[in-house]
């Protein structure tokens, strides 16, 4: 017979088991009075970005329908911030084009140094 352990609450990192289910993030702000439809034109924002963001990070979309809930996006998503609330990911993307390869006009309209 096999016995699984059970993880404390306390003291280890938030999983995504933590976070809120997608069902249980809907009904609560179908309780404050909103629909990810309804936030998405309140905040200007798509509302493909709201459903995103059940699903996968995205801080815009998160802080919106935390404010709309009235709790803090950390504690709908634990796993997605670290213990201070700060989002546990990289901010912004990373170039399409390595910044070596970009060139200015500046650039091109500087004479060259070695003289000619």
């Amino acid at each position: 017979m096999t016995t699984t352990k059970r993880r404390k609450k306390t003291g280890l990192a938030p999983c995504e088991h933590d976070d809120w289910d997608r069902a249980d993030i809907k009904a609560a702000l179908e309780k404050a009075g909103w629909s990810l439809r309804q936030l998405s034109i309140h905040h200007g924002l798509t509302p493909k970005t709201f459903q995103h963001a059940l699903q996968r990070p995205y801080p815009k979309a998160e802080a919106a329908i935390a404010d709309a809930i009235g709790v803090k996006p950390q504690l709908i998503w634990p796993s997605r911030y670290d213990k201070d609330g700060n989002p546990n990911r990289k901010r912004g993307r990373k170039p399409k084009i390595p910044c070596c390869y970009i060139t200015t006009k500046w650039d091109e309209d500087t004479p060259s140094k070695g003289g000619a």
